[in-house]
């Protein structure tokens, strides 16, 4: 087939993917879908789950992967070509979906197979999938009047060129800013392997000294070692005006507060057409979370818990660094490395030295290993013959196998930072799991394959010798988060596309199997399994985790309250906040920090403005579920401390937890999932117990 973006025989053919392809491909499909659903629509049978639901899920498949494919391509190979590409193609995508959400006929269609007779002898995952249909053709805006139905299109198209928008020029702004350094006192304190990629990037450029940059393997070093106060603050101030009109490296039109301003305009008036309030109720209609005002009594109570601790933790800093650091007074870009300084002093170790101990084979493996215990399966790096197509030199792909041996999924992992890769961590699905019935009278099912990417600092050249890539600790935990992604994804059984993995899962409780795997990268049994000193081979020190123990819960109070500030901004931005009152953006978070904050940003600080989870991701009314999800993923972790005795990598806890929690997917409700396998509601203790806070 001349078009690899129309070949859905196996994995996406991504080396030779061209821009060319994609506005061909994208025509074709959506005339093909359109055509199904008119075929549909004009039936005058009854509905049924085969004549109605599976064509429409099948031309939808593969509309959502071929341009989920072309998707990922602008998020990790971004090109001014292909943005161009994909921005001008943007708006059909957006125009179809809101076209079918809106589509009267298909509305009554499954009304009547929710009423049918064939209804009661559907399984429950096809039960949940035609509820979850009829909630969301509500939310599309099929029950508007025909007048009002224009408008929420336009509507739909508008917010995804704004949010897309948003996170370019955030992108841009992030790769648009360098500061070379050629003096060596200028860097004292930064560790060697970043200064030795900071010389390399300079050698790029045809400089000697150092090349900075805002990308994360980078930025984050600096603050954190870098002894120069001046060079921290300026690097700080770099970061925290991204697209913002303070942002010197950029115009006017790359500043993101109008595109918020529209954003939020725009989703509050399709929330009031629907009926709602405002969008907060709009998110929350397919979330676990009942109402805005439950989430916020949730976030001020751990809030009132955490904010007692986070005092401490500042008090703690600011003692150290007047007498220990000469700096009577703490600015924001003093805190990561008074905080890493005061790590040193208090617990005898640092990021740095830690590092040294995960090499990023050692890291994969011990990982792998986990799993494999865990859920019995195998995973193995595919072999170099079968030519599997990636978009990038550094991106690997792995099989998973099952106790029998059987292939169950596979993946993608892209793990190194560059300047065509947006900033983060996160997991895609390429191809979801379900149940693909031929006229023969047979069925095959269709393997999940998810991509995996992060944002690491890549491997190095050293005295001309390769040096595998380095992950701080904090690193291994992100991998094992989005590794839990990926398994929700990959691990399912279930064999209807619209609950299969993370489909139909609630928002605030996807993350419970990702924030779940975090815990393991805190057991001695796992980390003696996934450490390997880069020079000596030594795995990680029995005295060297003690301390990592001891200080796990290392500012815990200021990390928590963080997250909730971020989390009561969104809510209220959201819910009861007017973006044409006499309130700004700016003002709204700064109440927010006075009520809930211990550390106050500077005034040009312009956080909203790369605030890309809500702005231009899926977390607009809705960033407060990782702390939701929190709550879950702790409550179920402590089952595996419970059942220890043979460690914590518990096979018989983990089949359980496979069963009742990942491989259903979002064939019911998340509630239900949770009680299943943990026999009750969830508690609130586990989690202030593994953050070190009281529990009465």
């Amino acid at each position: 087939m001349s078009n690899p973006l129309l070949d859905f025989s196996g994995l996406p053919r991504f080396a030779e993917i061209q821009n060319e392809h994609i506005t061909p491909a994208i025509e074709t499909l959506l005339k093909e879908n359109r055509a199904v659903i008119e075929k549909i629509r004009s039936d005058e049978r009854a509905p049924t789950w085969q004549t109605f639901v599976q064509p429409m899920t099948d031309a939808n498949e593969r509309l959502s992967r071929a341009w989920g494919q072309v998707s990922h391509l602008n998020a990790v190979m971004n090109t001014p070509q292909l943005r161009e590409t994909y921005n001008a193609n943007l708006p059909l995508i957006t125009q179809f979906y809101a076209e079918l959400s809106q589509d009267v006929k298909l509305f009554e269609k499954f009304k009547q197979l929710r009423a049918s007779a064939e209804f009661d002898r559907l399984t429950p995952a096809r039960k949940k999938i035609i509820e979850n249909e009829l909630r969301d053709f509500r939310l599309g805006g099929a029950e508007l009047p025909a007048d009002k139905k224009q408008r929420f299109m336009q509507i739909q198209e508008e917010l995804s060129k704004l949010s897309s928008t948003f996170s370019d020029n955030l992108l841009d702004a992030t790769n648009a800013y360098s500061l070379l350094i050629e003096d060596a006192k200028a860097v004292t304190g930064i560790p060697d392997d970043v200064l030795q990629t900071a010389q390399q990037l300079a050698a790029a450029d045809g400089k000697t000294g150092w090349k900075f940059t805002l990308h994360m393997p980078s930025y984050l070093p600096v603050l954190q070692y870098a002894d120069n106060r001046g060079l921290r603050e300026q690097m700080y101030r770099a970061y925290a005006t991204r697209a913002s009109e303070f942002d010197s490296h950029a115009d006017s039109s790359k500043d993101n507060m109008p595109l918020i301003n529209k954003i939020l305009g725009l989703r509050r008036e399709a929330a009031q057409m629907l009926g709602f309030g405002n969008y907060a109720e709009v998110s929350l209609a397919s979330k676990m979370a009942a109402s805005p005002q439950q989430v916020l009594e949730f976030l001020r109570k751990l809030a009132g818990k955490a904010k007692p601790y986070a005092v401490q933790d500042l008090q703690a800093l600011q003692q150290f660094a007047a007498e220990q650091l000469n700096l009577p007074k703490l600015e924001a870009w003093d805190l990561a490395y008074v905080s890493e300084k005061l790590r040193q002093e208090r617990y005898a170790f640092s990021d740095q030295e830690v590092k040294q101990y995960f090499p990023e084979d050692k890291v994969l493996a011990g990982m792998f290993k986990v799993v494999e215990k865990l859920y019995g399966i195998r995973i193995s790096l595919a072999a170099p013959e079968r030519k599997i197509q990636c978009w990038h030199p550094d991106v690997k792909f792995f099989d998973i196998h099952d106790a029998n041996g059987q292939l169950i999924g596979q993946f993608y992992l892209d793990l190194y930072a560059r300047p065509t890769k947006r900033g983060g961590a996160w997991m895609d699905d390429a191809i979801t799991r379900r149940r693909i019935d031929h006229q023969t009278g047979k069925h095959t099912i269709q393997l999940p394959v998810a991509y995996l990417t992060c944002n690491f600092s890549a491997p190095v050249i050293v005295d001309h010798q390769p040096r595998p890539a380095l992950f701080t600790h904090n690193e291994v935990i992100v991998l094992f988060h989005e590794f839990g992604h990926g398994l929700h994804h990959l691990l399912t059984k279930v064999e209807d596309l619209g609950v299969s993995g993370i489909n139909g899962v609630e928002w605030d409780a996807v993350e419970l199997p990702s924030q779940f795997m975090e815990n393991f990268c805190w057991e001695w049994d796992v980390l003696t399994g996934m450490t390997q000193h880069i020079d000596s081979g030594e795995p990680l020190p029995q005295a060297l985790y003690d301390k990592m123990i001891t200080a796990k819960n290392f500012q815990s109070g200021l990390q928590m309250l963080r997250q909730i500030e971020f989390a009561l901004f969104d809510m209220h931005v959201h819910f009861d906040f007017s973006p044409d009152g006499g309130k700004t953006v700016l003002q709204l978070l700064d109440e927010i920090r006075n009520e809930v904050a211990v550390v106050i940003p500077p005034d040009f600080n312009r956080f909203p403005n790369s605030f890309a989870h809500i702005f231009a991701g899926g977390y607009a009314a809705g960033y407060y579920s990782y702390k939701w999800a929190e709550v879950l993923s702790a409550d179920a972790y402590s089952m595996f401390e419970e059942t220890a005795a043979d460690g914590v990598v518990n096979a018989a806890t983990g089949s359980h937890f496979l069963e009742e929690i990942l491989a259903v997917g979002g064939s019911r409700s998340a509630l239900e999932s949770f009680i299943a396998f943990r026999g009750r509601e969830p508690e609130l203790d586990a989690l202030l117990r593994h953050s070190g806070m009281e529990t009465a």
